[in-house]
């Protein structure tokens, strides 16, 4: 059922184990500006990038793993999309108390998110029911999700760069 689709999902594992990697030579080169006075911020916009490249991979390692069916499949996808679909629920939770300046950001860490976890658990659906269009739209939900995070991913690291600048004028 997955073979076709080895190619993709190495590259999607690999690029998503590259990038968590980046962002945490990222995060410790700008650890000066994380402090506990901004620890909910962090909650809200670097745990969930970390969080969202992670399941990227974990999705590419169960598409890989060899005998993979049907149901084995779409049950792992399920429950991973479901409990990811919480975990992003709440990230927008806290964005939508947050004081957020930009609308773009309510996208990109709030409402994508929840979207891409979404359409993962409706491909899990078409999985049950041995459905070709559950691969397409796994597959879409996990580049959306890529492509949102490497956005984020930016964000955060100019949003740390700005800090850091601060903090040294400030010093």
């Amino acid at each position: 059922m997955l073979a076709p689709w080895h190619e993709f999902y190495s590259v999607l594992g690999t690029a998503a184990a590259a990038l968590v990697a980046l962002l945490f030579v990222a995060v410790s080169i700008g650890a000066s500006v994380i402090s506990p006075e901004n620890s909910r911020a962090t909650s809200t916009y670097m745990s969930p990038v970390v969080f969202h490249y992670t399941n990227i991979l974990f999705l590419s390692l169960i598409a890989l793993f060899p005998g993979q069916g049907w149901e084995s499949f779409g049950l792992t996808i399920a429950v991973a999309a479901a409990a990811s679909l919480v975990y992003s629920v709440v990230v927008f939770v806290r964005l939508m108390r947050a004081s957020v300046q930009y609308l773009s950001d309510w996208f990109a860490y709030g409402i994508v998110p929840v979207a891409a976890y979404a359409t993962g658990l409706v491909s899990s659906y078409l999985l049950l029911r041995h459905s070709e269009t559950a691969l397409d739209v796994l597959a879409a939900a996990a580049l959306l999700l890529l492509v949102v995070n490497i956005r984020n991913a930016w964000d955060l690291m100019l949003a740390l760069a700005l800090k850091a600048t601060e903090k040294a004028r400030n010093s």
